[in-house]
């Protein structure tokens, strides 16, 4: 039924139920599982926030920030990964900056995911309450298969 499934992960109880009815299904339709991470994207000038320089980050400070998302975000697949049972998928691993509904349609188009399964509640829950939440955005935005789990 499934070839590609795309799971957000971010840390929460919600994405590691998600992941777990994930992997189910994956076993039951012998499909690949995408894990994906979205750090939310910092401003160009974030020295100003911290009580630093106004001038925008250089070069330089972008890939060292790049690097600590990417390090981050595998860090919160990986902690993930040990809590569930993916012994026998085919498990495959992205992260991604930005916001996060977005990033998650983005992914979902760029893989010709068939189906993303993710938490009903993430990480933000209080300013999901007060913008909306991202798994009510990717379920009335997304071009596949939307489940998300409670």
């Amino acid at each position: 039924m499934f070839k590609t499934i795309l799971v957000p992960i971010d840390g929460s109880s919600h994405a590691e139920k998600a992941l777990k009815v994930a992997a189910e299904l994956a076993r039951s339709s012998g499909a690949t599982l995408q894990l994906l991470n979205v750090a939310e994207a910092t401003p160009d000038n974030i020295g100003i926030l911290v009580g630093g320089s106004t001038e925008p980050m250089s070069q330089v400070e972008r890939e060292k920030l790049a690097e600590g998302v990417q390090r981050a975000g595998l860090q919160v697949i990986g902690k993930a990964k040990g809590a569930v049972d993916l012994a026998g998928l085919e498990v495959k691993e992205l992260v991604r900056q930005g916001r996060p509904g977005e990033r998650i349609i983005e992914a979902a188009e760029e893989l010709g995911a068939d189906a993303i399964v993710m938490g009903s509640r993430g990480m933000s829950d209080l300013r999901g309450m007060v913008v909306g939440s991202v798994s009510h955005r990717v379920s009335h935005t997304a071009g596949c298969t939307v489940i998300t789990v409670t």
